[in-house]
């Protein structure tokens, strides 16, 4: 039988949910306190202000991402370049139009406090890191088992379909539509990664 979450854990839980709902600023100390049912003093034993406790929030929710990365990514008896795909079919059914939070965390973290908070940038910039050399090293595979052209350069072409991705979710948000999704998966697999 499982335990019931620490307070910390349940703070951590309740805060990822409301910064993908409603974003940093959106969130406040308090909201999330209200909602975890904990007195504030509770919160400020844990984390001593609310950027620790967003970078502690943000940590969790990258490290399970590189988990579902690396689990996809992870299956060689499929082609790489399956592989590719099935990973943001994954992703896009996580965060896309039908999802029950749509957008990317890390997209939408990069688009509100980037330039605000260096502890929080450094994190992104990591995170986004280890993504594209994820994809990158994906790619590889691919050359090295003939599905991509030799001439391929593969962490530019990485860094090129990452931010076709973390694009097309923000403007799914704008314009209400799955359309930019379609266009990315089309434009990404039925035309550049054409052998």
């Amino acid at each position: 039988m499982a335990s019931a979450p620490t307070t910390r854990e349940h703070l951590l839980e309740v805060g990822l949910r409301q910064l993908r709902l409603t974003g940093y600023t959106a969130t406040g100390v308090k909201e999330v306190l209200d909602l975890a049912k904990v007195p504030k003093g509770s919160f400020y034993h844990y984390f001593p202000s609310k950027e620790a406790f967003v970078s502690e929030v943000f940590a969790r929710y990258a490290e399970s991402e590189a988990l579902r990365m690396a689990h996809t990514f992870g299956d060689e008896s499929i082609p790489a370049l399956k592989r590719l795909r099935r990973y943001f079919d994954e992703m896009f059914l996580a965060y896309g139009p039908k999802a029950e939070i749509r957008g990317c965390l890390v997209g939408n973290m990069s688009l509100e406090i980037a330039d605000h908070s260096t502890k929080l940038q450094t994190q992104l910039e990591a995170t986004y890191a280890a993504w594209q050399g994820g994809i990158a090293d994906l790619l590889r595979q691919a050359i090295k088992r003939g599905e991509l052209r030799k001439s391929v350069k593969p962490d530019a072409l990485a860094e090129f379909i990452l931010n076709g991705y973390e694009g097309a979710l923000v403007r799914m948000k704008a314009d209400q539509s799955d359309r930019p999704i379609k266009n990315f998966l089309y434009f990404v697999f039925e035309v550049l990664l054409k052998n």
